[in-house]
């Protein structure tokens, strides 16, 4: 059974776009780190550029949304999960925002023999949350295949956890060149990048138990 019917056109086309901002907002955020590491400022400026501009038009979106269940009564007995969802889908993008500027911030001195494992790091983290997005899509249209889209996402998020702690053990216990100070720097920005997991994880968790009810 779908979420929606015909009368609710408006509201899918807008949640649609919601799910392409945050798409193309983790595409932008996996080029931003390549960027950071290779040391292109000027291509990860404008991936800077780019993800406030996805997060800005999300947060518009997502109010847009919101306001149109209630003010249209739309998906009454549904509404509360549904806006949940999308802000914990709106955090991912908030998430990815705030880790960019982190790294231009406070420009961390991040050795090149460390690239792969950051690269690995982001790729698996935002493969998580790629791996969401269809899931919270089909909830709409195909609830019956929600949870079977979910397993990718814990993988993924699994992944990234094991990936992150084989590399925190480099640098704590291999890199005796390193300083503590910046040791922990670095422990720091693994984990703003492997929170995107985590975060996939959560709506995944949300995803799969809104998709059970409306099943049953």
């Amino acid at each position: 059974m779908a979420v929606f019917t015909r009368t609710t056109k408006n509201l899918i086309v807008k949640i649609e776009e919601f799910f392409d901002n945050i798409e193309l907002g983790l595409l932008v955020f996996r080029e931003g780190v390549k960027a950071y590491l290779h040391k292109d400022m000027e291509a990860f400026k404008t991936h800077i550029q780019k993800i406030e501009s996805l997060e800005s038009n999300a947060d518009k979106l997502q109010r847009s949304i919101e306001n149109e269940m209630i003010t249209n009564s739309i998906l009454p007995q549904h509404r509360a999960e549904v806006s949940s969802l999308i802000d914990e889908i709106d955090e991912i993008i908030d998430t990815l925002k705030g880790s960019l500027n982190e790294f231009s911030i406070e420009l961390p001195d991040i050795p090149s023999s460390l690239n792969n494992n950051f690269i690995n790091i982001t790729e698996s983290s935002v493969c998580a949350a790629e791996e969401l997005i269809p899931a919270a899509r089909a909830y709409f249209r195909s609830p019956h295949t929600v949870r079977e889209k979910l397993l990718k996402v814990y993988y993924f998020e699994s992944e990234t956890d094991m990936l992150s702690r084989s590399t925190k053990k480099i640098i704590f216990q291999e890199m005796k060149e390193l300083d503590l100070a910046q040791k922990a720097h670095l422990r720091y920005i693994i984990h703003h990048i492997e929170r995107v997991s985590d975060l996939a994880q959560e709506a995944a968790d949300l995803l799969s138990a809104m998709a059970i009810k409306i099943v049953m």
